[in-house]
């Protein structure tokens, strides 16, 4: 059966034992979490890599690849139930902040929907449009508000959920990446003054990075860098002279190591490799911060959160270094004793979140 619509996501009865197992559909890999239903213990997390030809695969081959690899992940594993909650990620989901005159209700969604159809990069009439409520800001002389469009086509979000049902799950609820990331941090800084302080959550992808700033539970603002995993592997692939494979593998076991078992040598010439993006992602993250002082005045960002697959130590220590604002690692499950394989934990801050995601 073919959906869609988002609207037609409808909420399943579930056993109270357990809650939906949140998919998040990377560029590298495919990663579920599943906690129980009063969500405070996590039963399983699996993380398994998708075939290299779908990140820039036609949909069949995308599709076959998705199928065999959701399949395979759940062989053996503790996941229980069939409802699922997924997301759409940077490269089907539209994102950008937008201003329009100060309007409230049908007649703020009539603004938005005008505003999006100039904007979207596909059909107004194949998209599926939302918006979050951000706050009202000054220009020039004028109040006007501003909200964060969110859009999808339409044909894309039918092929991911045609692969769910294909394989026998269930989808209850689809989400957009921003959201769920949110959601996991959200549950991580849940003392009464995080409700109330503003901070900006960086997400490292393999093809993307997603870069959020929220007060408590509230969006403000969310953009995506086209700066990533690949980049980096990139870069050290031409400075190293190493075919991309090799350089992303050498990166990525460097990395993961602590640091005094790391190879001094390697780990400088992959630091100097790497520069290049580093410095143009601090500078990318650098222009989100001061869009935020600019645009909601008040509060400044007390801590940037660093989360995804890339979100190493090294990399924390200089942003941090280049920015005038606390960083520190997410670690989305640190409320859970568990140990994940894969080693980086901030890696599964998507999937927690739309685990942790109320269906309806």
């Amino acid at each position: 059966m073919t959906r869609t619509s988002l609207k037609n996501i409808v909420s399943a009865v579930r056993p109270t034992r357990y809650g939906p197992i949140g998919i998040d559909i990377g560029s590298r890999s495919l990663k579920l979490v599943q906690f129980t239903a009063d969500q405070k213990r996590l039963i399983d997390a699996v993380r398994w890599e998708l075939p290299v030809t779908t990140e820039n695969a036609d949909p069949e081959t995308w599709a076959a690849g998705l199928k065999d690899a959701l399949r395979i992940a759940r062989e053996g594993r503790k996941l229980r139930g069939r409802d699922v909650v997924i997301c759409l990620g940077s490269q089907d989901l539209f994102v950008q902040n937008i201003r329009v005159p100060k309007a409230s209700g049908a007649e703020l969604e009539r603004l938005v929907r005008q505003e999006a159809a100039n904007r979207l990069p596909f059909p107004a009439a194949e998209a599926e449009v939302r918006f979050l409520d951000a706050a009202d800001v000054r220009q020039g002389d004028a109040i006007r508000r501003e909200v964060i469009l969110l859009a999808c086509h339409q044909p894309a979000l039918a092929r991911t959920l045609e692969v769910i049902e294909a394989v026998g799950l269930r989808p209850i609820a689809v989400d957009a990446e921003p959201m769920a990331l949110l959601r996991c941090y959200a549950n991580q800084f849940r003392r009464d003054e995080d409700r109330n302080q503003r901070a900006m959550f960086v997400h490292l992808g393999a093809n993307k990075s997603t870069v959020l700033i929220a007060e408590g539970a509230s969006t403000l603002f969310i953009k995506y860098l086209d700066l990533g995993g690949n980049q980096m592997d990139e870069s050290v692939a031409k400075f190293l002279q190493l075919p991309t494979a090799d350089a992303c593998q050498l990166r990525r076991h460097n990395g993961d190591r602590r640091a005094d078992q790391q190879d001094p040598e390697v780990t400088k010439s992959i630091a100097d490799a790497m520069r290049p993006v580093i410095e143009k992602l601090a500078g990318e993250i650098s222009m989100c911060v001061r869009y935020h002082s600019v645009t909601f005045r008040g509060q400044p960002l007390v801590r940037l959160v660093l989360g995804g697959g890339e979100a190493t130590p090294a990399l924390m220590e200089t942003l941090q270094s280049r920015l005038d604002i606390r960083c520190e690692l997410g670690d989305p499950l640190r409320s859970y004793e568990v140990n994940l394989p894969g080693g980086r934990r901030g890696q599964w801050d998507v999937a927690v979140g739309l685990a942790l995601r109320e269906a309806g």
